[in-house]
């Protein structure tokens, strides 16, 4: 079991205080401006609140040490070991002087939520220059004092020489006085030759803590007079929508749980039911003996059947891309059409979500995993009213979740629980409220059709997508009717929607339709889906046209980076052109052995969007006819990322991409009765095992000078296609809607 500890006395909001004090500090500040407001029909919230004192990017302090701060998060990505270096590399010092503060709202910038693999390659863009402005502003002082021109002089971890031999460092500058300096858009930066730190491997900065237990989680955190919380959800599982959300509840008895130890308070509010008690285990006795009466809900819609279920909802056509004559080329070609269907699926925390609120008159204090802390502030500031500048999120460490899980919806649990009793109090979520509550990631509809021309090129792609929106406001704000639960729509479902091939005649339209339920963006968002379809479709029509897969999307592909990145991981796999697998007969073994490829450019935020980094798989796998259990037996997965802060963390994202993109599309499917969510357990849900994990080779395309791409999520895209397309290489049958299990492979092979 991990340590625990009281949280710190001084909280991020009194560092930022002490160093806005401190005369001998060099502090790098952005005058205070509200969050960028999402675009139309996207997600997020914003607001006009603006804090009093000044953003810190870099602090650098006359003791040898160097604070930097980042409004994103570290959600297991390393980050913050890869903002460091950024941070060290532009200001010439060691890596181990720079301590990264991440994501707490008075502390660091508002630069909104952490998605969309968007804190390399947009969020560190002002951290960099804040860096780069702070030694240029060093070394000309220490020009002056040395009496040398600033670039004669040479800079090593803060000490400045110059070229007859006179040496100052850093420190010795700042104990003389510190100044703060607004944040230049015109600082200059290392170019990528001078780089002695970005582009090496580092060691994670988080790791040691977390391998011999320190204190980092945000389910360690213990605060003095801290009491325990436990919620009771209403019977209407994972739903957000409808007029029984928030007004099912007949009544809690209290007195159900009056002779229970330890038991402080039972707290309702609308839909919302909490208890209070001094001991965790007291609390969760006493929410399992609450007697709780609810009203008949009407039952969730029909799940079984996801096309027909998305195809059955409202839908607001959208057009978002369309060149030529589709309807003529399709008519003039050799045409297929076919369609995708991707399951609802869970973040699948491996602990559910946690946090602590501290209620008091001056204020709320929150210690939280949210991936989304300034968002949260305005959520908390809706639910309890007492203004923004009142809040203070407290960022810390929590299950991975790449997406957003329960982290945010635990802490207004934990907030509205505090300000009842009036004492800080920890709400721990049960998995199976994680599970049944967490918002989904959203399943997905792709209908395509397409035609090869007479000389069996690509010609016509005619591609529409259902998605259903993925807002999921917080789940207090709609239990207690503060916000009310109607349908939403946004557009969301455009991501990657057009494919990367070259195809003369194309439509690509999206079907914005609302919620069916709760759901909130999953690792790729729609593009995943997307992708899956782009790549299944075009291996068809290779296949069609007798044309080898690799040989026949490059041939389509005009983008010579993704084209370089497709020969490299091929090479590195061994295709062979022309190449089959068993094809349905088995060999020698009784198995069927197949091989696919996948490529995808993950292109996110509201079409046309901008692009990550590029990525392509190869997948070799069997089949046991016998049995349908698909064993994956090697990926080779490529990346190239444009410039690579930390190479070693970059392949480790590529690893887990690829381990959570097999669990998704071999094994994960949410699974719902009348009553909403049933799979509340990880026997209901399984996910990937050690013993299932493959060989996996990772190619890192060199391209240290060029602009550093999002590395979070791209290689988790095209996965589910090369997946699909080793199947069919393997089977001879087409699969089109994971997971890919046992059962449904069985299935396959008898029909």
């Amino acid at each position: 079991m991990p340590s625990t500890t009281r949280a710190p006395l001084h909280t991020p909001k009194a560092l930022h205080q002490h160093l806005l004090a401190d005369a001998s500090a060099l502090l790098i500040v952005r005058d205070p401006a509200p969050g960028v407001r999402p675009a139309p029909g996207q997600p997020g919230a914003a607001s006009d609140y603006v804090r009093a004192t000044p953003d810190i990017f870099v602090a650098v302090l006359a003791d040898g040490r160097v604070q930097a701060f980042n409004g994103h998060v570290d959600l297991g990505t390393g980050i913050r070991t890869s903002l460091g270096q950024i941070v060290a590399e532009e200001l010439d010092v060691d890596l181990s002087r720079v301590k990264m503060v991440l994501g707490h709202t008075e502390a660091a910038p508002n630069q909104g939520p952490t998605i969309a693999s968007a804190t390399i390659q947009i969020a560190a863009v002002p951290l960099r220059r804040a860096a780069a402005q702070a030694r240029g502003y060093l070394v000309q002082r220490a020009a002056q004092r040395l009496g040398a021109q600033p670039g004669s002089l040479t800079v090593e971890d803060g000490v400045i020489a110059a070229p007859g031999g006179e040496r100052i460092d850093y420190w010795t500058l700042l104990r003389e006085g510190g100044t703060m300096l607004r944040l230049a858009d015109d600082v200059p930066v290392k170019p990528a030759r001078q780089y002695r730190i970005v582009g090496k491997s580092a060691a994670r900065v988080d790791i040691p803590g977390k391998a011999v237990g320190e204190p980092v989680y945000v389910h360690d955190v213990r605060v003095p007079g801290m009491l325990h919380g436990r919620v009771v959800r209403p019977p209407y599982a994972g739903r957000d929508t409808g007029a029984f959300v928030g007004h099912s509840l007949i009544g809690a008895d209290a007195g159900s749980v009056a002779d229970l130890p330890g038991v402080v308070q039972v707290v309702v509010q609308g839909d919302f039911v909490g208890v209070v008690a001094r001991r965790e285990e007291q609390a969760v006795r006493a929410a399992r003996q609450l007697r709780v009466r609810w009203r008949t809900v009407p039952p969730a819609p029909p799940l079984d059947d996801l096309a027909a279920a998305l195809r059955a909802q409202p839908a607001t056509l959208r057009p978002l891309k369309e060149e030529g004559d589709v309807e003529a080329a399709l008519a003039r070609g050799e045409s297929l059409s076919r369609q995708y269907v991707w399951p609802y699926q869970m973040h699948a925390s491996i602990g559910p979500s946690c946090a602590v609120a501290d209620f008091r008159e001056q204020g709320l204090t929150v210690w939280s995993g949210t991936q989304n802390p300034h968002m949260l502030r305005i959520d908390l500031d809706r639910l309890l009213g007492v203004g923004e500048a009142n809040i203070e999120i407290v960022r810390m460490e929590a299950a991975g979740c790449y997406g957003r899980n329960c982290a945010d919806d635990v802490c207004a649990d934990a907030a509205l629980l505090s300000r009842a009793v009036g004492a800080p109090v920890r709400v721990q979520l049960s998995r199976e409220q994680e599970h049944a509550w967490e918002p989904k990631g959203a399943a997905q509809l792709m209908e395509v059709r397409g035609a090869l021309d007479e000389r069996g090129n690509l010609s016509a792609y005619d591609f529409a997508t259902r998605y259903p929106s993925n807002d999921a406001p917080l789940l207090a704000l709609l239990l207690t009717g503060t916000v009310a639960a109607g349908p939403r729509v946004l557009e969301m479902g455009d991501r990657t929607a057009a494919p990367p091939y070259r195809y003369p005649h194309q439509r690509i339209v999206c079907h914005d339709i609302p919620a069916i339920v709760r759901a909130a963006w999953l690792r790729g968002v729609s593009a995943l889906p997307n992708s899956f379809a782009h790549d299944c479709f075009i291996d068809e029509l290779a296949e069609r046209a007798g044309r080898d897969p690799v040989e026949f999307r490059l041939h389509h592909l005009d983008d010579a980076r993704a084209a370089d990145l497709l020969r490299a991981v091929a090479q590195r796999a061994g295709w062979q052109a022309g190449a089959t697998g068993s094809r349905g007969q088995p060999g020698g073994d009784g198995l069927l052995h197949g091989r696919g490829v996948g490529y995808a450019r993950y292109v996110h935020s509201k079409f046309p969007g901008f692009g990550a980094a590029w990525a392509a798989w190869v997948a070799d796998l069997c089949v046991d006819p016998a049995t349908g259990r698909i064993r994956v037996r090697r990926v080779v997965v490529g990346q190239d990322t444009g410039m690579m802060v930390n190479p070693d963390g970059v392949r480790h994202q590529v690893h887990g991409n690829v381990m959570q993109t097999l669990s998704r599309t071999l094994k994960e499917r949410v699974t719902f009765t009348g009553a909403g969510v049933a799979s509340l357990e990880w026997g209901a849900y399984p996910i990937l095992g050690f013993v299932e994990v493959p060989d996996v080779d990772v190619v890192l395309m060199p391209r240290q000078d060029e602009p550093p791409m999002g590395a979070g999520e791209s290689a988790s895209v095209c996965g589910p296609a090369a997946l699909a397309n080793a199947l069919f290489d393997a089977t001879g049958r087409r699969w089109r809607e994971p997971p890919f299990t046992p059962e449904r492979i069985l299935a396959g092979l008898a029909a």
